[in-house]
């Protein structure tokens, strides 16, 4: 019978989780992901998170308790860092998660909640791939096996977001045979930039993407820019930011404004979310420096609503055309 590892379906799943599932399924294991996000999973969520945590983190708490009873493991690593810039590391949110989870007062299945870190390569982040596999009870060339599938699977999966499909229609190509449509060129493009998990989840954005398509616009998200091109971008600033998914929205905003010639920017934050409150001010005045570019932020928390979004967006979207038209 093969070992089933739970996958919260939150966070980091949008940006690693072919890495994790190739990884997991190469070792013999079964992958059992948490639902897509849904008020039932957010009512768990805010009920087993502390009151002052941010939306995305209330999420995942949810994520998490609905797979309680499912599965052997819960796949939670402790993410450090996924690349070898060697100042930059995740919000200590992430850092924290595995032991703001096993705090939680309920009979989860065991954690593994091991390290994984690439700031010296991938020597060294093989290491928490490793302890996983060890734990498992799998050889050391079984392991390493994966872990370059594992690798080869992530590249695979970040080249197809550079030819401009969305996250979700990435993994949906992957996982579930769904074709890939070819995307449509609207007159207006937008750079819809936030961190992964505000902007992909369907739940938490109110579905921003598809949103703005229904209205004539191309969004373009910050997955979409590759690594080469986002770390061309860097240069242009001052110093790098200390959070992994916040150098990637900046870096991508200056290369939609640069580069690509954006008609627009939304800005997609959590609210409470301290780095993202900085981002969200950097992006402003880049825009406004390079020709007062329109700008927007949505906030999104539990409270959000997808007619008030909606309403913003279609604004935002009439702004811009009447604009265009004088």
């Amino acid at each position: 019978m093969k070992t089933k590892i739970g996958i919260p379906r939150a966070l980091a799943y949008y940006a690693y989780y072919p890495m994790w599932k190739t990884f997991f399924e190469e070792l013999g294991c079964e992958i059992v992901l948490s639902p897509e996000t849904n008020k039932e999973i957010l009512d768990l969520g805010v009920k087993e998170a502390v009151n002052d945590a941010c939306i995305p983190i209330k999420l995942f708490h949810g994520h998490v308790s609905s797979l309680q009873g499912k599965v052997d493991y819960i796949f939670l690593p402790r993410l450090i860092s996924m690349n070898t810039e060697r100042t930059v590391t995740f919000c200590p949110k992430f850092l924290g998660l595995p032991d703001m989870i096993a705090a939680l007062d309920t009979d989860l299945p065991p954690l593994l909640d091991m390290r994984f870190d690439f700031k010296k390569g991938k020597k060294q982040g093989f290491k928490g791939f490793y302890e996983i596999g060890k734990q498992l009870k799998h050889s050391y060339w079984a392991i390493k096996k994966a872990f370059q599938n594992a690798l080869h699977a992530q590249y695979e999966y970040e080249k197809l977001l550079a030819q401009r499909v969305t996250v979700q229609e990435a993994l949906a190509y992957l996982y579930e045979g769904k074709e890939l449509s070819k995307p449509v060129d609207y007159s207006l493009k937008f750079a819809v930039l936030g961190y992964p998990y505000a902007v992909h989840d369907r739940f938490l954005s109110v579905d921003i993407i598809n949103q703005l398509r229904k209205m004539g616009v191309t969004p373009l998200t910050a997955d979409m820019v590759s690594s080469k091109r986002l770390a061309a971008q860097a240069q242009k600033l001052p110093k790098d930011l200390f959070w992994t998914f916040s150098n990637q929205v900046i870096r991508a905003a200056l290369y939609y404004l640069d580069e690509e010639k954006v008609d627009g920017i939304i800005h997609v934050t959590a609210f409470g979310c301290g780095p993202d409150a900085m981002v969200d001010k950097l992006i402003e005045l880049e825009a406004k420096a390079r020709g007062h570019v329109p700008f927007i932020s949505i906030s999104v928390d539990e409270h959000t609503g997808e007619a008030g979004v909606q309403t913003r967006l279609e604004a935002f979207v009439d702004m811009i055309k009447l604009r265009r038209e004088q």
